[in-house]
């Protein structure tokens, strides 16, 4: 895929997800009754598919208090854009990140993670967007 296809490619996933995830306020100046997408995250990334052909995944996760994921990789970069609440990952050899609700970061691809609602009492809900090769597995499990 060219790089400019790539890019093009990747805005309209920012957009999307900033658009579908959030409600949008509009701005001040803006035409009443139309609403303007906001940005939420804008990070260069390595390790995108290079395929003529990718698969585009938007997927949301619901964590009760205390609950986290299982201990794992991807093979490519993972968006995650918190809805509600506050999500903590690990990232092996990495400090803590905590990303609140309206935040969004970018996962690493090839690196060890695990996920945590670290709350005891409120729900954490995030939309994930991962664009990979086709037939991709989401992620690759860690013992």
């Amino acid at each position: 895929m060219h790089k400019r296809c790539k890019i093009r490619l990747l805005a309209n996933i920012a957009v999307l997800g900033a658009t579908c995830a959030a409600p949008v306020r509009p701005a001040q100046a803006q035409e009443p009754g139309l609403a303007k997408p906001a940005l939420v995250l804008e990070q260069i990334v390595e390790g995108m598919p290079a395929e003529t052909r990718q698969s585009v995944r938007v997927l949301t996760a619901t964590f009760r208090p205390g609950d986290r994921t299982v201990r794992h990789t991807h093979r490519f970069p993972v968006t995650v854009y918190v809805l509600e609440g506050t999500f903590t990952l690990e990232l092996q050899g990495r400090a803590p990140l905590t990303v609140r609700a309206g935040e969004a970061m970018v996962e690493p691809p090839d690196t060890e993670m695990i996920g945590y609602n670290r709350s005891a009492t409120d729900l954490t809900k995030v939309m994930i967007v991962y664009v990979s090769a086709p037939n991709t597995p989401f992620l690759d499990m860690l013992h």
